[in-house]
């Protein structure tokens, strides 16, 4: 589903009601870093006000009616002074899922256009469910094995231009199943309109199966989807900050930030980035992987010793990637924590017994890492890019919130953006135990040596992984999917042909036959993550996506220069055109 990214005609129209109109901007989230102060705090509510104000003064263009709200999620100003605010509908008082809208304002304050996830405004005949509570809560269970419902939730789901009112439910499984599903019920009819389970794994189930019976090495993961982050208080206290070293399997020795709380005991908090911390789940498939684990815990600060016969040496490689994660977008793009609010990631090592699995979960708003099966997966999951991928799951969770099914081009593309930033933490961190390059997962031991890359994403013959954009890419699996835009993004950051980077060697080929420049990694990133973060939305897919990243490359350097050109080539490299769009 696409709707115009910006549009350059502000026709001014009646405010509908002077209830909708006097509707302020609440719940803001992701504040900008060092702006708690109360003047800070207040010129970011002035400027969600004005574009709540200016979003129903645009309702044509906005797309809102008379009995629409809307609740701040993000208010982002740049440094031209544009300002963007990113919002989520509420219907008649309902929470409203899939029409969540981005207003775009110059820094005065003045209308300038909106990207939208739906292309029509929200509207049901009634919003008095026809199914109870509970008989929604029977059905949300059902359509998952062994399945127990949390308490639904009523609001108005927006999919493919429709609007139907529906129950929301939480649904957990036996304990043989690790993820939950969230399950989405008609009110009126009591089917069951989606089930998507929150594992979204690193690779697919079918690829997984593969694996085994070829006795290689992957690694599935979970994936960031749209549900709100729990808020955790501290387990524990947090009284000496102390510098220690550990040991890792995948990174050679590394500092690490811990805490001291005993005479002779620290543990890995790291008070220098939001409280970051890794905990053990003793292998076991705990409730709360994070809440529920146990402390980290060691003598003389020195973690691990490179080996699984030590069990630290799982926390020194996790607790590395969280750190150098977070530094990534600190330094990077100044956002502090996953969610901009200053609040370092969290995480739990050894999760579950023979568990092949590693990622982020929006259940606990946390990392968890498996020590592997014992046969296709040998190692712990807790590899730099595999963490890096990971976390930026919960960016995207925290930003556009693309819709992470199982096939469709959301999807797709919010495995690619993980697998962009994933390698650009690598990049960043420039650690000479792992030498940076554009490959995901290299060190897993698979047979062809990596399991994406992102100059030729064909040469993964496990996902089937596609180079190009086809009229097939929305029924297409997300992990083989993600090629287009990570192909995009490689040849705006590297260019096309042949090349070695850092001892890599690199042959990326265009769907057209062009040649393409690239302008090198920081200005591509900074490109990315500017659309992910002010014009992508939920429903963003790749054309969409093109157009984000066009009008994020006029914003950091002016429109029609090269950098805007080469995005333009870039996405044409990869088959995704204005004219197929």
């Amino acid at each position: 589903m696409r709707a115009p990214l910006i549009s350059k005609l502000a026709i001014a129209v009646t405010i509908v009601t002077a209830a909708s109109a006097s509707i302020t901007a609440t719940a803001m989230a992701s504040p900008a870093p060092h702006s708690t102060s109360t003047q800070a705090s207040a010129s970011r509510a002035a400027v969600a006000d004005a574009a709540s104000a200016a979003a129903f003064a645009h309702a044509t263009e906005t797309g809102l009616s008379r009995h629409s709200g809307l609740v701040a999620t993000d208010v982002m100003v740049d440094q031209s002074g544009k300002q963007h605010v990113r919002f989520s509908q509420t219907y008649r008082g309902l929470p409203v899922a899939g029409a969540d809208i981005v207003v775009h304002l110059t820094s005065g304050s003045k209308y300038l256009g909106v990207t939208r996830a739906a292309d029509t405004t929200v509207s049901v005949p009634s919003v008095a469910a026809k199914l109870t509570v509970k008989q929604a809560r029977a059905k949300a269970a059902s359509a998952v094995k062994k399945g127990a419902s949390e308490a639904p939730q009523l609001f108005v789901n927006v999919q493919d231009g429709k609007s139907v009112l529906a129950y929301r439910s939480t649904v957990t499984a036996g304990s043989d199943v690790t993820a939950s599903h969230s399950v989405v019920v008609d009110a009126a009819t009591g089917s069951v309109l989606s089930n998507v389970s929150n594992l979204d794994e690193f690779i697919s189930p079918a690829v997984q199966q593969k694996l085994k019976e070829r006795g290689e090495r992957a690694n599935p993961s979970l994936t960031g989807q749209t549900s709100t982050p729990k808020v955790k208080g501290p387990a524990v206290k947090f009284p000496t900050p102390a510098v220690g070293s550990g040991a890792s399997m995948y990174s050679g020795t590394v500092t690490l930030n811990t805490t001291q709380t005993a005479a002779s005991k620290y543990t890995l908090v790291d008070t220098t980035r939001g409280q970051t911390e890794i905990r053990s789940d003793k292998n076991q498939f705990l409730a709360d992987p994070f809440v529920d684990a146990t402390v980290m815990s060691d003598t003389d600060n020195k973690w691990g010793n490179g080996t699984t016969s030590d069990t630290n040496t799982a926390g020194v490689d996790a607790t590395y990637g969280l750190t150098k994660t977070f530094d990534f977008y600190k330094n990077t793009f100044g956002r502090n924590g996953i969610r901009n609010d200053g609040v370092g990631p969290q995480g739990a090592v050894h999760y579950g017994q023979n568990y092949g699995n590693a990622g982020w979960s929006d259940d606990c708003w946390c990392m968890i890492y498996g020590d592997g099966d014992g046969q296709t997966f040998t190692k712990p999951l807790t590899q730099l890019d595999v963490t890096g991928h990971e976390l930026t799951h919960g960016v995207v969770a925290s930003t556009a919130k693309l819709q992470g099914t199982f096939v469709g081009e959301p999807g797709s593309l919010n495995e690619s953006l993980a697998d962009i930033f994933g390698s650009n933490v690598e990049f960043t961190t420039n650690n000479p135990a792992d030498p940076p390059n554009y490959l995901m997962g290299e060190q897993l031991g698979l047979a062809q040596g990596f399991l994406r890359r992102l100059d030729h994403p064909s040469l993964d013959k496990l996902e089937g992984a596609v180079d190009y954009w086809s009229t097939n890419a929305p029924n297409t699996e997300v992990h083989a999917g993600s090629g287009v835009s990570s192909h995009a993004y490689y040849l705006l950051a590297e260019g096309s042909g042949s090349k070695t980077i850092n001892g890599v060697q690199y042959n990326s080929a265009t769907f057209d036959g062009s040649t393409v420049t690239g302008i090198g990694r920081t200005k591509a990133t900074a490109i990315f993550y500017q659309a992910l973060t002010r014009y992508m939305v939920s429903t963003t897919d790749f054309h969409d996506a093109r157009t984000a990243t066009l009008q994020a490359a006029a914003d950091l350097y002016g429109q029609g220069g090269t950098e805007y050109n080469t995005v333009d080539k870039a996405w044409a490299a990869v088959n995704v055109t204005a004219s197929n769009g």
